[in-house]
């Protein structure tokens, strides 16, 4: 199962956003790549596109609302800090699986 990282483009601490998911990466067992910020694909299409099944955060700050609602009908997300994790959405009537 693969993992995609996220790191908010314009975060002041990219260096230290990166350590945090790598970190998270490295406890939870996931290979690791990370998603591209110049692509012309939204985060969203890139985990689509990549088959990942879970997505790192730094924290769920890297993300707006509505971002993560749709990450979530696409994977699982996890967040270092504070550590949460935000099950993928079913299909089914928005009940989690």
């Amino acid at each position: 199962m693969d993992a995609l990282g996220w790191i908010d483009p314009c975060s002041p601490t990219p260096d230290w956003d990166t350590a945090q998911v790598r970190r998270l990466a490295r406890r939870l067992g996931y290979p690791l790549r990370f998603a591209d910020p110049t692509s012309v694909l939204g985060l969203v299409e890139q985990v689509e596109s990549s088959g990942a099944e879970v997505v790192l955060l730094p924290s769920s700050a890297h993300v707006d609302a509505l971002t993560l609602h749709r990450l979530m009908s696409v994977a699982d997300v996890e967040c270092a800090t504070p550590r949460a994790s935000f099950g993928r959405w079913s299909a089914l009537g928005g009940v989690r699986r």
